[in-house]
């Protein structure tokens, strides 16, 4: 039976393919699309004490949530309950 880590980002998860596609896409993607590392970092925090957080991804939206949480056009998907908005 396969273990499915709950409040887990990917890295947490062992999902190391994953991460790793996540990371050379945001290697493409502008500097200026993104947030600094300290509201990236601040971002996946509020991330890990949500329900709604499996393996790395989030329910509500079906993003993997390193994604989400490192661009500025981004926010929570969390409608009802905002853990963070877009810059």
């Amino acid at each position: 039976m396969e273990h499915i880590c709950k409040r887990c980002l990917l890295f947490e998860a062992g999902e190391k393919k994953s991460l790793k596609g996540i990371k050379e896409y945001l290697e493409t993607v502008d500097d200026s699309l993104k947030v600094s590392s300290e509201v990236y970092s601040k971002r996946l925090s509020l991330c890990k004490e949500c329900d709604y957080l499996i393996s790395g991804m989030c329910l509500k939206c079906g993003c993997y949530c390193e994604l989400r949480a490192a661009l500025k056009n981004k926010a929570c998907a969390d409608y009802d309950n905002r853990k963070w908005d877009k810059e």
